[in-house]
């Protein structure tokens, strides 16, 4: 058994690579070997969002406060509200974040393949993706 108090670790910034917007990001769990699921606590400003992402094995997000957005490609964006839990299937090309002028905390819940990959980065949602609505 391993206990992590709280504050153990840093609350981080979301890196620009990969998040539009004031994105912070804490560690909930991120075990040793064998074990490889990662949970995150992720906390989006108002307007701010991931980039375009996939995951080899899926996602789990459950949204914990506020209002936030997830797209698939090729679909319209969602609302999601607190309580809301949102299940990305191996492999699809998504994003998720804060709604318009909201802000939206979420837990994440991944896990990495054999070789330790969790997640596939690609470019920036584009504001007329994030909202369509505000053109």
């Amino acid at each position: 058994m391993k206990i992590e108090k709280s504050g153990a670790k840093p609350t981080r910034r979301g890196p620009p690579d990969w998040f539009t917007g004031g994105v912070w990001i804490d560690d909930i769990a991120a075990p040793d070997e064998p074990a490889r699921v990662h949970v995150l606590r992720v906390f989006f400003e108002p307007g701010a969002r991931t980039a375009w992402h996939s995951h080899p094995l899926g996602q789990l997000l459950h949204i914990v406060a506020g209002v936030g957005r997830v797209q698939k490609s090729g679909e319209a964006p969602i609302d999601v509200h607190p309580g809301d839990t949102v299940w990305i299937g191996p492999g699809e090309r998504h994003w998720h974040g804060a709604a318009p002028g909201r802000s939206m905390v979420h837990l994440a819940v991944q896990r990495a393949t054999d070789e330790g990959n969790e997640v596939t980065w690609f470019e920036h949602v584009t504001d007329s993706d994030y909202a369509p609505e505000l053109r």
